[in-house]
């Protein structure tokens, strides 16, 4: 298609401006596996409760050492994103203080919290109070709101990275870091937490490493490196992370069980490719972006906007236009490209949803995937793409259900 031929071309220099970030990354990641001894033993099998696992324990030293934390907890039997952020909440205590200073979370996260549905055990129904900030009419961190809201009492701030289903752009590790300066200053005790889904490697720098005390994410998105089966990670504190590690399993268990059932090889390789996955997923979101800026829709962010994920929104407008977007990305996998993506209810959410993406690992979202509720204005999301070269053949195939 020529529309996308000419996006490529005028992309080719943002693309240049990834070039250091994905090689400061994956020199980051192949040090911390040198630095933690990793070898062959690493990959042996461990079943049953799985004491004494050498291989996890080494892959849970390498997450620590990239995201320069204390600890870590690296498991196949955390199933979700939302799960290892569920785990990091659970930290939280009846009349513990928690504050959301990046307006409202992702919708299934707000049944966790307890401001939408009607979930028995959501952390306001235990006793958490809450509280959000919203983001500026930029989208933006709002600082000044934040200190009006943040008290020497509050337990925890927690901060989505991403846009999640919102028109919002994703916040920058710069922004993070002067937003938990800024909480720091009126609390020092306050537990600085980190949804980071979608963003691992973006940028030369994670939460962590600017103030950042636990920090969660899913091992099929971006650290995976499109080869994790399954799986969650959690990084921080020590304290903390083994707070966690008591949830996930049981107090005076913490992270001395579970079993990897063989897939070491499997998660540390995907580990190790995650930068090089994750640039050219982003690649891949900066050329949808010029397709579809061309062709004369808002898109967030642009294609010469610095990014923080590897999220591209599309606002189509139309509810038919979704499907066809979706359509032709569902045509363009690997895996069942036979079936058309239709809409449906899905747990956590209120609106219908429409999937895309015949992926080898089921919702995995670093590889190439669009998904959208059908909702006001029909923003589309499209994520991941494990080659540059399969997102260009799926845009071919998108343009081609809209002409």
């Amino acid at each position: 298609m020529t529309v996308v031929k000419d996006a490529k071309n005028k992309v080719k220099e943002f693309w240049e401006s990834l070039d250091e970030i994905t090689l400061f990354n994956q020199e980051k990641v192949l040090e911390a596996f040198q630095q933690a001894k990793a070898s062959d033993y690493s990959f042996s099998n461990s079943t049953g409760y799985g004491y004494n696992d050498q291989g996890r324990e080494t892959l849970e030293e390498i997450f620590s050492i990239v995201f320069k934390t204390e600890a870590a907890l690296v498991r196949p039997q955390i199933v979700s994103g939302t799960h290892a952020i569920n785990l990091c909440l659970s930290v939280l205590k009846p009349g513990d203080h928690l504050v959301s200073i990046s307006g409202a979370p992702y919708d299934t996260l707000q049944q966790i919290i307890g401001t939408r549905g009607k979930e028995k055990n959501s952390l306001m129904n235990k006793g958490i109070v809450y509280e959000e900030v919203s983001l500026t009419e930029e989208g933006k961190l709002d600082y000044e709101a934040i200190r009006k809201v943040v008290t020497k009492e509050t337990r925890m701030v927690m901060l989505q990275r991403s846009r999640g289903y919102s028109w919002r752009p994703s916040i920058p590790i710069a922004d993070i870091e002067q937003a938990f300066k800024v909480v720091k200053a009126i609390n020092p005790e306050c537990i600085c937490f980190v949804d980071n889904c979608y963003g691992e490697f973006a940028e030369i720098k994670e939460p962590t490493e600017v103030g950042a005390n636990l920090m969660a994410g899913s091992l099929i998105k971006n650290p995976g490196g499109a080869l994790a089966p399954s799986g969650g990670y959690i990084v921080g504190n020590h304290d903390l992370v083994m707070d966690c590690a008591d949830s996930l399993t049981a107090p005076g268990l913490g992270n001395q069980l579970g079993a990897t059932f063989g897939l070491m090889r499997t998660l540390m390789q995907g580990f190790l490719i995650a930068p090089h996955v994750v640039g050219q997923a982003m690649r891949g979101a900066i050329l949808t972006a010029q397709v579809f800026q061309d062709l004369g829709y808002p898109v967030s962010p642009r294609p010469n906007e610095k990014r923080t994920d590897i999220i591209q929104a599309i606002q189509l407008g139309d509810a038919e236009k979704i499907l066809a977007f979706c359509k032709g990305i569902q045509q363009a996998s690997p895996i069942d490209s036979q079936f058309v993506p239709v809409p449906d209810l899905m747990p956590g959410y209120d609106d219908q949803v429409v999937m895309a993406g015949g992926t080898f690992i089921q919702g995995s979202s670093i590889e190439l995937s669009a998904d959208a509720p059908l909702r006001p204005p029909y923003i589309v999301y499209l994520q991941g793409g494990m080659s540059i070269e399969h997102v260009e053949i799926a845009l071919n195939r998108v343009v081609k259900e809209f002409s």
